[in-house]
């Protein structure tokens, strides 16, 4: 009896006839979003991909404006020592960036996670794989290019500032371009 028992549940459950339709409750409607399609260069290169770039940009510079401010925090705001913040930058760049994936929105693959603006809530996020390793290497680079001492001052002036320095500039990755307005807005807008 038992085994017969298991086995109409089983059955039951697998025909769509499970325990909503016991209880009288309507199931809800499945949604299906796919995960993002990348290219051989998205899955396989060591580099960013140029199209990510400037996301990758307000990641970093979020991530080192984080780590700078938690490090002042601790001597009372005030201004760090040249060795405390070139290791706070040293440590900025080589955490792990696991959090940190791409996604596709609106049929444009976006790089998403922590100072990144916030997406739809119903997306695929591809973490882990080449990401992290390229968002450590891109921050590293920044410092290099930059230099430490120069990307601390502007972290000094404000977020806007390190910002401006790291990607916005000439040569920045973002160069040009100009901040991408909430989808919701845009949808809005057209409307």
């Amino acid at each position: 009896m038992r085994a017969a028992l298991a086995a109409w549940l089983v059955l039951s459950l697998l025909g769509g006839t499970g325990a909503e339709d016991m209880c009288g409750d309507t199931p809800a409607p499945s949604r299906s979003v796919p995960a993002p399609q990348l290219s051989p260069e998205e899955r396989l290169s060591p580099h960013m991909p140029e199209s990510l770039r400037c996301d990758a940009c307000h990641a970093i510079a979020f991530q080192i404006e984080e780590q700078l401010r938690k490090a002042e925090g601790k001597v009372g705001k005030k201004a760090l020592k040249e060795s405390d913040y070139i290791e706070v930058l040293e440590r900025s760049c080589s955490q792990d960036w696991e959090s940190y994936g791409v996604l596709e929105l609106d049929g444009e693959k976006r790089l998403s996670g922590p100072g990144l603006p916030a997406q739809q809530p119903l997306s695929v996020l591809v973490s882990g794989g080449p990401w992290p390793g390229r968002l450590s290497k891109l921050c590293h680079g920044y410092v290099g290019e930059r230099g430490e001492a120069h990307i601390y001052g502007a972290h000094r002036r404000g977020p806007a500032a390190l910002r401006q320095l790291l990607c916005h500039g000439d040569k920045g990755p973002c160069a040009g371009r100009k901040e991408r307005p909430d989808s919701r807005k845009a949808l809005q807008n057209e409307l």
